[in-house]
């Protein structure tokens, strides 16, 4: 070489044939006298160096090849490059008085070792690779294992000790009593040097030898985990050190040599790459943390061509201030003892604990050259970090941390198309056995209260149908009782548990609970789907129930004079009563159609606040499981994932608290001062004159009172004024049904014949539904139907007018225990009874009188939507269309319902 500036333009010339060697560096001609390598530079024998120049650094016309004295005088040896000659190793000295290491000497691994010393047995240089099934000869193990046995058995040596140990953790830490690998020969060594004591009080760690096992056999995990709690508190809100878990690791390289100290932040255990804050957000105490990705085996190679050995420990503050370090255990489930895998059943007492481990082994699967790419390589895929809480603390207690770790196997075939999924997690648990248990016997006492509240409806209902024999309709009944009210027991129990952890685990300084696990999250979902089921099933029945009822308005109107009216087929005029106008009817029901659906609350506003306090507001991150209580998240910082515990306690809590504050809106403000379309109802049917008679039983319903007090409703505008004007100055008698009353609501319970009779009319009644069209519909069916509509108008104002006294009732009020248990204590035998109504109880037929069961419905099937997709978007969306939905069927089922009990044509229900 001629020129070079360090670019890429390089001068070169050939050397002479009497110079045709090149020197070291490339910048001259010189001769070789033991010839030239393939690179076209001077080669020396084994145990020479090469010398191209003078001390003084002038060229040589002729390179020298110096041989290395190994005699007792120097012991040198050509280093590994061949340019000096150092000092041969320390074994070949002691050994042979020299720097070789001839027969019977044995050498191995670079070491001398001599033939009548105790060495370990002979070292089986082979890793298994049990999720492939391949057992193959490591090229490492070739030319470590045995040196390295021998040198810690021999000697002690802390490197050769080190070394041997990461090869059992590159074998899984596996442990046969018929093998003679590397975890073989650790053990080996370690049941055999007792005598050295061990380190730090720690009955594991023997002197002068790295520290993997708890134990030589399983058992002892219970005692390592649980025995004792960890020195230390931790908290939600504090210092650095109360919140944060302080882990550092000691690392070795794969000879045995130790690297340094060093904390775990930034990523140094976890593969998938990220910002700085999102990784180090692993180890914020109560941070649920998950990470997954999936890496390219390529990348893998590149950046993990060495392994990297770790002694974990948790650092904490002593009561003195000093700190100390505790050493954290390991769960491999890779590790096989006795040809088993123990580590992989849930049963503690089968785990074989171990200490060291690593991230990925391209090492151990080199087969022949250490210098070629790996047949095979081990991955951490799954590394999890399980934080106990000690239970019945109220500071912050826990247990010492378990690092859970389960390897891959990747046979390496094409680097740049396979890839691994690795992943990262932090837990925390808590033992949920009490508070399971308190759920069990919470819905145990709630589901017996549940059952005879369900048998006092069932007993309710019997009276009000007017049969007293139980069958199978009884039967069916009261699991339709018991659906509901069971429905209700498990939402109080989910609502109330969601609510616990949200308050007590957001709120809580001093740790004191920490959240149940996914999995155990199991039995809060079947409750949820259990509300919703048997909420469903009531729903549906009060559904069918709704559209089914009898009604009928009465018209107290009378005729107005008398008109002249021509007789069909006998062609003479006669005079007869003036016919009363049917409008007014058409209208109540119309009115009457209209208040079917309508709620206490705004089911659309109910929506779109609670999606805008969850998504806008941020209350939806309350549902992380984290330790914060912030409403907002950067995007900078990790975003733990979800509870579905919280989501629900979240969702629920604004539902019920949104619900309840429109309640209080609409019932103390909006229907005082705006507009109460069930008071108005009522003072609309006595302005029209109109009394609606409901039956939602056989024998029970109910009854709005709207005789007008002014005798006729079907007047002029001027005369309505004044009589309103009357009313106003009190001029008139009162409206209710008795004299001097204002009670126009009743709840009725009715006589088995007073049914009868209105069955024997409403009979005739519905027989026809009535004119198909107005214009070309049959004039005997609509003169049956008119005449029935008249028998059973006037039948029903006899009866309110006490006419018919074999069918007379009696008007009283309910007595308090009457009212709780929402039945009735007295049978109309002979007379039917007219209970006292102020709280307009006819809504029970309504949407109005059930807005509990719709509320309840709503929320579950918005929690259960959300629980199945994790989108409260979604829930709402879809549970805003469910509302419509069911309000689309209540209304149009309805309509058809009041068309045929009425005698209303449905094409005036507008």
């Amino acid at each position: 070489m001629v020129s070079s500036n360090g670019g890429s333009s390089v001068i070169c010339e050939k050397c002479p044939e009497n110079m045709s060697g090149v020197t070291q560096d490339g910048w001259n001609c010189i001769t070789c006298p033991k010839g030239l390598t393939s690179e076209g530079k001077c080669k020396c024998l084994n145990n020479e160096i090469l010398v191209e120049r003078r001390m003084d650094g002038i060229l040589l016309n002729e390179a020298l090849c110096i041989h290395c004295n190994g005699s007792e005088q120097s012991f040198s040896a050509s280093d590994a490059s061949g340019n000096r000659c150092v000092r041969c190793e320390q074994t070949f000295i002691n050994v042979s008085k020299s720097c070789d290491c001839s027969s019977p000497n044995i050498l191995t691994g670079g070491l001398c070792f001599s033939a009548s010393e105790s060495l370990p047995p002979k070292g089986v240089a082979t890793v298994r690779f049990a999720q492939l099934g391949i057992t193959l000869t490591s090229a490492w193990f070739l030319k470590n294992l045995q040196s390295s046995a021998s040198a810690c058995w021999l000697y002690s040596n802390l490197t050769a000790c080190q070394a041997l140990g990461n090869m059992c953790v590159m074998n899984m830490n596996s442990l046969s009593s018929s093998s003679t690998d590397a975890c073989g020969l650790f053990q080996y060594i370690y049941v055999n040097t007792a005598r050295l004591g061990i380190v730090h009080s720690i009955a594991f760690w023997r002197h002068n030898l790295p520290w993997l096992y708890y134990g030589d056999q399983p058992g002892l995990a219970s005692q390592v985990l649980e025995a004792n709690n960890f020195p230390a508190i931790f908290s939600f809100k504090g210092t650095d050190k109360d919140v944060k878990l302080q882990f550092i690791a000691a690392s070795f390289d794969a000879a045995g040599n130790f690297l340094k100290w060093q904390s775990v932040e930034g990523g140094i255990l976890q593969l998938c790459p990220d910002t700085q804050t999102k990784l180090n957000a692993a180890y914020a105490f109560g941070t649920t943390y998950q990470q997954n990705c999936k890496i390219p085996v390529s990348k893998i190679l590149s950046d993990f061509a060495n392994p990297i050995f770790y002694d974990l420990f948790l650092e904490y503050n002593g009561d003195n201030g000093q700190q100390y370090l505790w050493a954290v255990p390991v769960l491999n489930l890779n590790l096989q003892y006795s040809e088993m895998f123990v580590n992989q059943g849930s049963n503690m007492n089968n785990w074989l604990l171990t200490r060291r481990f690593f991230l990925v082994d391209a090492l151990s699967g080199k087969e022949n050259d250490l210098g070629k790419l790996p047949r095979v390589i081990r991955i951490a895929s799954k590394i999890t970090v399980s934080i106990r809480l000690v239970s019945h603390t109220q500071r912050g207690t826990i247990y010492p941390p378990l690092i859970t770790i389960a390897y891959t196997d990747v046979l390496v075939q094409n680097p740049e198309t396979q890839s691994v999924m690795v992943s990262f997690s932090v837990s925390y648990e808590m033992n949920q056995s009490e508070a399971q248990i308190q759920t069990d016997i919470t819905l145990g006492v709630m589901g017996g209260l549940a059952v005879l509240w369900s048998l006092l409806k069932t007993a309710g209902w019997k009276r009000r149908t007017g049969s007293s024999i139980i069958d199978l309709q009884t039967v069916l009944k009261f699991l339709l009782f018991y659906a509901g009210d069971l429905a209700n027991v498990f939402f109080i129990i989910t609502v109330g548990t969601g609510i616990y952890w949200l308050v007590f685990f957001k709120a809580q300084q001093f740790v004191s609970v920490l959240l149940p696990l996914p999995s155990q999250e199991e039995d809060f979902v079947t409750y949820i789907a259990c509300a919703f089921s048997l909420k469903a099933l009531q729903f549906l029945q009060l559904l069918v129930s709704q559209l089914t009822i009898d009604i009928f308005f009465i018209d107290w109107e009378r005729p107005k004079g008398k008109v002249l009216k021509a007789v069909e087929g006998e062609g003479v005029i006669k005079s007869a009563a003036a016919p009363v106008s049917i409008w007014r009817t058409y209208f109540i029901a119309n009115e009457w159609n209209e208040i079917q659906t309508v709620r206490k609350i705004n089911p659309l506003f109910q929506v779109l606040a609670v999606l805008f306090f969850l998504e806008v507001v941020g209350f939806s991150n309350l549902a992380l499981m984290d330790s914060s209580s912030s409403l907002t998240r950067s995007s900078e910082s990790f975003i733990a994932p979800w509870s579905r515990i919280l989501r629900f306690g979240v969702s629920a809590a604004l539902w019920l608290a949104i619900a309840f504050l429109q309640i209080i809106f609409f019932s103390v403000f909006y229907e005082r001062f705006v507009e109460d379309k069930i008071s108005q109802f009522v003072d609309l049917c006595c302005m029209s004159n109109i009394s609606v008679f409901l039956l939602s039983h056989s024998c029970f319903g109910y009854y709005i009172h709207g005789r007008s007090v002014h005798g006729h409703a079907d007047t002029n505008m001027e005369e309505m004024n004044m009589n309103l004007k009357r009313e106003a100055e009190n001029l008139c008698s009162q409206r209710g049904l008795l004299p001097n009353t204002d009670g126009q609501t009743f709840q009725i319970s009715i006589s088995r014949k007073m049914r009868l009779h209105y069955d024997r009319i409403h009979e005739t009644l519905t027989r026809k539904r009535g004119p198909a069209r107005l214009l070309d519909s049959s004039a005997n069916t609509f003169e049956q139907s008119t005449r029935a509509y008249n028998t059973m108008n006037k039948f029903l104002n006899s009866f309110i007018d006490h006419v018919h006294k074999e069918m007379d009732y009696i008007v009283k009020d309910k007595l308090l225990l009457e009212r709780i248990l929402g039945m009735e204590f007295m049978e109309p035998i002979e007379k039917s009874i007219f209970y006292n109504d102020e709280g307009h109880s006819f809504s029970d037929v309504l949407y109005y009188g059930n807005e509990t069961t719709l509320l309840i419905f709503d929320i579950l099937f918005f929690s259960i939507v959300d629980l199945a997709s994790q989108s409260f978007v979604l829930a709402a969306i879809l549970t805003y269309l469910q509302q419509e939905i069911f309000r689309f069927i209540r209304n149009t089922l309805g309509q058809k319902n009041l068309a045929s009990k009425t005698l209303v044509d449905e094409r005036f229900l507008i």
